[in-house]
């Protein structure tokens, strides 16, 4: 069997694939359902599973991660189901991979290569595309020794050597090297121009409005919620990662407010640490949002180890974030969250909902899909009190000819009263804190009635 033909495709679709895991004494996994999710995403990669294996053990295998026996009835499973392809649920060195796929026969992909190959399936945008391949290149880049066969070969050494390869041979393995370290390189050049140009429209999008990021499990219903609560047209599948690239639309909350809302890529159980780094920009909406929607399918039966993991995942990005903002000497403050219990629906008693509201106290239930539901009414109450700050009544001063002012407070504040005299507007009204400073950035010109102010 060619092992270069192996490890330089690692396309699953179609193939039929065996999962095997072995649980440690801190893994963490569904025992309803041990291999749910590396099934889920092995069927999302286009897999075909055919057989799954699992052996408990105190700690892995040192050549095979498995045990030797269980590596035999790996095999027979394999040869029993006709699987062309075993499936990991975990990262395996490339000494790991090969002596599993020459004892076996058969082409192993471990958990990280297999989230890697759904993330380029599905990438879309130019943006999404330069992640994927330079994620691609940071898992491979540190197992090019073990990947081909070709790499102990000498290049230059008895034969005709071309120009600027001229003195003592070369191993492939530095060429091919140098080859990945260019590429990495030019990719991180070109992420990072457009990585300046979304930081630099996410800075101006808060500085003018409230900003609000949809966070969770990959799979928890956040486009479908996106999709509700704006006309954000975002692509919505009950499948895992449908959404790799983000989307703000406007979102109307009530009362003369509104806010811009984001989708974003989903988390998942030990996501690639390169990957949350190639798609960085991707999350950047979410660590300079001013409040998060953390949505949690309270109907699965592990949602308690995807909350864990989305909440892990956003400590661990916010404290790469605080120290890159320290260092550049600007300060930072991590978003509010908001846990929202959604597909409530699809429970059959309150049980789930009364044990994370009890656990998360301010927990929303709702139903993404369904428009009129309640828990999307009183979510946009509480977004709207949080996008308006301290609502106070004032009497704003503007001039008669700013309609640009006139028409800004009239849209964005509960109007009480109105006049019009000697060219200037006098509006009384209702209205928050940070949406008076919201105005002032945009430009907005007006003076507030001192026996109104109360200071502010």
């Amino acid at each position: 069997m060619a092992r270069t033909k192996e490890r330089t495709d690692i396309k699953v679709a179609s193939e039929k694939a065996v999962l095997a895991a072995v649980h440690l004494p801190d893994s963490r996994f569904d025992e309803r359902d041990p291999l749910g999710e590396l099934r889920s995403l092995a069927e999302t990669a286009g897999a075909v599973v055919v057989g799954e294996l699992i052996q408990n053990r105190q700690r892995p295998e040192a050549g095979t991660y498995i045990g030797s026996g269980k590596l035999d009835e790996l095999k027979g499973l394999c040869d029993t189901t006709g699987a062309t392809l075993i499936v990991f649920d975990h990262d395996l060195s490339p000494s790991q991979i090969g002596n599993i796929e020459k004892h076996c026969e058969r082409k192993v992909v471990d958990r990280s290569e297999l989230i890697l190959d759904i993330f380029a399936s599905r990438a879309t945008t130019h943006e999404a595309k330069l992640q994927v391949e330079l994620a691609q290149l940071e898992y491979t880049f540190p197992r090019l020794r073990a990947m081909w066969d070709h790499l102990e070969r000498i290049v230059g050494v008895g034969g005709v050597m071309g120009i600027g390869a001229r003195g003592p041979g070369e191993q492939q393995l530095e060429i091919d090297r140098r080859i990945v370290k260019r590429k990495q390189t030019q990719l991180r050049r070109e992420l990072e121009e457009i990585q300046s140009r979304k930081r630099r429209e996410v800075s101006r999008r808060r500085r003018d409005h409230y900003t609000v990021g949809l966070v969770g499990y990959t799979n928890a219903g956040k486009s479908t919620l996106f999709n509700t609560l704006t006309a954000g047209g975002a692509y919505a599948d009950d499948r895992l990662f449908a959404t790799l690239m983000t989307r703000t639309r406007e979102w109307d909350v009530g009362g003369g407010a509104g806010v811009m809302l984001s989708d974003t890529v989903g988390f998942v159980r030990d996501l690639p640490h390169n990957l949350i780094a190639s798609f960085k920009a991707t999350l950047e909406e979410t660590t300079h949002a001013d409040l998060l929607l953390i949505v949690l399918d309270v109907s699965d039966p592990s949602a308690e180890m995807q909350y864990e993991t989305v909440m892990k995942t956003l400590d661990e990005i916010f404290e790469e974030v605080e120290k890159s903002e320290r260092k550049a000497g600007a300060a930072w403050e991590a978003p509010e969250r908001q846990l929202l219990l959604n597909k409530v629906d699809r429970l059959q008693d309150n049980k789930e909902i009364l044990y994370w509201v009890a656990r998360s106290p301010g927990a929303i239930p709702i139903c993404a899909r369904d428009p009129e539901d309640e828990g999307l009414e009183t979510l946009r109450q509480r977004v709207r009190e949080k996008s308006m700050g301290d609502v106070r009544e004032l009497t704003l001063i503007t001039p008669m000819a700013d309609s640009k002012t006139i028409n800004s407070l009239e849209n964005r504040s509960e109007v009480l009263e109105r006049s019009y005299d000697n060219g200037e507007a006098r509006i009384r009204a209702r209205i928050g804190s940070r949406v008076l400073d919201q105005l002032r950035a945009g430009g907005a010109k007006f003076e507030i009635e001192p026996a109104a102010s109360g200071g502010m």
